[in-house]
């Protein structure tokens, strides 16, 4: 069971559970240690994480409508802009039942998720008869992240939650190259509907996927998954796939927390262990990570939107916690 710890440098557990940190002491004590989430240790240090360290400072500057900096700026502002402030708090494991909470994520739901389809726009309506996001400008990546981030805070059963799955499953391609690109309502941006599926797009839209427990997975779910799978494994997570000789872009090999809309390897990596994926076509992106480890087996931060925040995450080029955390995940549940 402990076959993964032979792959580190040094087993940086007790690190990670210093109380400076209660989200990553949070996720380490029950993606690590496998304790229950009933567990007391577990509730006391999950109530922390709405007191001290880096929530209780995004959700300070909140405005009592419930978004961040101004209103119509809530993707554009990158990244002090609502959607951003609701995906770092989904990752940090903020409480979907806090009020405040509630509030962002629905001005996201009237300003953001589009009324036809339910994709999630960068920018809303003009007309204001119906409101929501704009249809002309659905993005693949704002609308996996912004799932992702709901499923996170307790909307999963939320039937505008499940639209927005339906528009994943309905309308994100996973095309590696194609001789001219489909028309179809979201096709304003080649960059987001080109004649290869924006790399970042697909990553996305697995991340929250993944995020559906399996027992709730419908067909078009599990179809859905498993040609974005297959997808990314073409191109062994990182490299072109006409040339697996060459990397597709440098900077997914640079760990960064939080990632916004970019990838990196350890995402990518993340996502594929926890749908269950052990394939040969991982092990090089693997192989990078582990090789990663500093001589006391830590990781560092090697990419970072520091003050572009509303609060700085972590310094780069200092050992991370978050990026220790998630490579042992993936590592424990790659090797175990």
């Amino acid at each position: 069971m402990n076959d993964w710890k032979s792959k580190l440098i040094a087993d940086q557990t007790t690190w990670l559970l210093e109380e400076d940190n209660p989200s990553v002491r949070y996720f380490t004590l029950i993606d690590l240690l496998e304790k229950s989430k009933e567990d007391p240790e577990v509730l006391k240090v999950k109530a922390e994480i709405m007191q001290k360290g880096v929530i209780p400072k995004i959700l300070a500057k909140q405005k009592k409508e419930g978004y961040w900096e101004e209103a119509e700026k809530f993707y554009t502002a990158k990244y002090k802009g609502t959607v951003w402030q609701i995906l770092i708090l989904a990752q940090l494991g903020a409480d979907g039942k806090d009020s405040r909470i509630k509030r962002a994520c629905e001005f996201l739901f009237k300003n953001s998720q589009e009324r036809e389809n339910s994709g999630f726009s960068i920018s809303v309506s003009a007309k204001t008869k119906f409101g929501g996001g704009r249809s002309s400008v659905v993005i693949p990546c704002l609308t996996g992240n912004l799932v992702y981030s709901l499923i996170k805070l307790g909307y999963l059963e939320d039937e505008r939650v499940q639209k927005a799955i339906h528009w994943i499953t309905t309308y994100q391609r996973f095309d590696d190259g194609i001789e001219e690109r489909p028309k179809g309502p979201y096709d304003r941006y080649p960059m987001c509907w080109g004649k290869h599926t924006c790399h970042m797009g697909a990553v996305k839209a697995l991340k929250a996927l993944a995020e559906i427990p399996l027992e709730q997975r419908n067909e078009e779910v599990k179809n859905t998954i498993s040609r974005g799978v297959e997808y990314l494994l073409q191109h062994h997570l990182y490299k072109k796939s006409h040339d697996l000789s060459k990397v597709a872009k440098p900077g997914w090999l640079r760990l960064g927390f939080p990632l916004m809309y970019q990838d990196d390897i350890l995402e990518i990596l993340g996502i594929l262990t926890q749908l269950g994926y052990h394939d040969q076509r991982m092990q090089e992106a693997m192989d990078k990570l582990i090789s990663k480890q500093d001589k006391e087996g830590k990781w560092k931060l090697e990419n970072t939107f520091n003050g572009r925040f509303q609060t700085n995450i972590e310094q780069k080029g200092k050992p991370s916690k978050w990026i220790t955390l998630n490579a042992l995940k993936v590592i424990k549940k790659y090797y175990s």
